[in-house]
């Protein structure tokens, strides 16, 4: 009897298909681990394409002897809102990010039409003042009759609002969400969402591995987009979300040079990205990384493991190419890596 060889099914790096991949609900982490450096690493060596398992404490002796790390200094705002309309209706409002001092882009779970004012806590008020296609609104803060500038509102977040979990977790926020869903070098106000790959460092990690190796900070604000999936069948249709982003001199010193750069983070990938390619120093950053569209600055890269279709994924490809990028996320379901944005982390070089 003859035996056919069987043909390896090669998918087309540009499809939004070829990023889907099945994962048990278990591995998802709802939860940090504790301590957070004790979460897992998967490190990746694309020279001779091996994996090694290892955990996140033991990064120190698998970076690159030459090699600058570029962190994203973002803080996490309490982004999340519950209130109500002045009908008495119960709404939710995420803030996405500001446009302007004054109005602030935004998601609303309850039906709002434009000048609906928007009841919360301390006396603070939302008024709508533009509806738009992607279901996103337009708002502007006052209190007690006053516009409020957007660092006016942060304080009054703090005290009123929620920590913005991700939609995939499944669960409202608690005492332990404020201090675990920040990185510990987290310093400007306006995320709302953490840099997930850097939750896994301790004070003591970060200072060891800044003592033996050149850093510096880059910030990007990364909003609710990141979480957004690809809905075009072809990735290249996809409208990428932009995120305000500002480059250090520190960090602009480190780019300029030869020296290999490894990022922590797809947010500080993408802010390094954005400046190679448009030499901006600060503005909004909207770049779309996949095998099509891959790194010109960065060489490595140290992040968590991310939603099925999504750009962050697509990022990852750019990197290690398509099919490398699925093998690599089947051994990690295998071996029962925790995912997403309290999961374990993944260290590319």
């Amino acid at each position: 009897m003859l035996k056919m060889k069987k043909r390896r099914l090669i998918k087309d790096p540009l499809l939004t298909s070829s990023y889907d991949y099945e994962l048990p609900s278990e591995l998802i982490a709802t939860h940090p681990v504790h301590p957070r450096d004790h979460a897992r690493l998967l490190v990746y060596t694309r020279s001779d394409c091996s994996i090694t398992h290892a955990r996140f404490d033991q990064l120190e002796q698998f970076l690159p002897k030459e090699c600058a790390l570029i962190f994203n200094d973002t803080k996490v705002i309490k982004a999340r809102l519950y209130g109500k309309k002045e009908s008495g209706g119960a709404i939710e409002l995420l803030i996405n990010r500001p446009l302007n001092a004054y109005t602030l882009n935004v998601y609303i779970k309850g039906r709002v039409k434009e000048h609906t004012h928007l009841l919360f806590d301390d006396n603070l008020t939302a008024t709508v003042t533009a509806l738009h296609e992607d279901g996103s609104r337009e708002v502007q803060f006052t209190k007690e009759e006053t516009l409020l500038r957007f660092e006016e509102l942060l304080p009054i977040l703090e005290n009123i609002g929620h920590i913005p979990l991700p939609p995939y977790l499944g669960r409202e926020d608690n005492s332990e969400d404020e201090r675990e869903y920040q990185s510990v070098f987290a310093l400007h106000e306006g995320a709302v969402a953490a840099p997930t790959a850097s939750l896994h460092f301790t004070d003591e990690l970060f200072e060891t591995v800044c003592n033996s190796r050149p850093h510096a900070f880059v910030t990007l604000h990364v909003g609710s987009g990141t979480f957004k999936p690809v809905e075009c069948a072809q990735i290249t249709d996809h409208p990428m979300h932009s995120e305000y982003f500002n480059i250090t001199d520190q960090a602009h010193t480190l780019i300029k040079s030869d020296i290999p750069l490894l990022c922590i983070g797809t947010t500080s990938t993408r802010t390094v990205e954005y400046h190679a390619r448009t030499h901006e120093l600060h503005g909004e950053a909207n770049l779309f990384l996949h095998p099509n569209n891959q790194p010109l600055r960065v060489s490595h890269l140290l992040t968590n493991f991310h939603l099925p279709q999504s750009t962050l994924l697509m990022l990852v490809a750019s990197f290690v190419g398509l099919e490398e990028t699925h093998r690599i996320y089947h051994e990690a379901i295998s071996q029962k890596y925790r995912f997403f944005s309290y999961g374990d982390a993944m260290l590319i070089l």
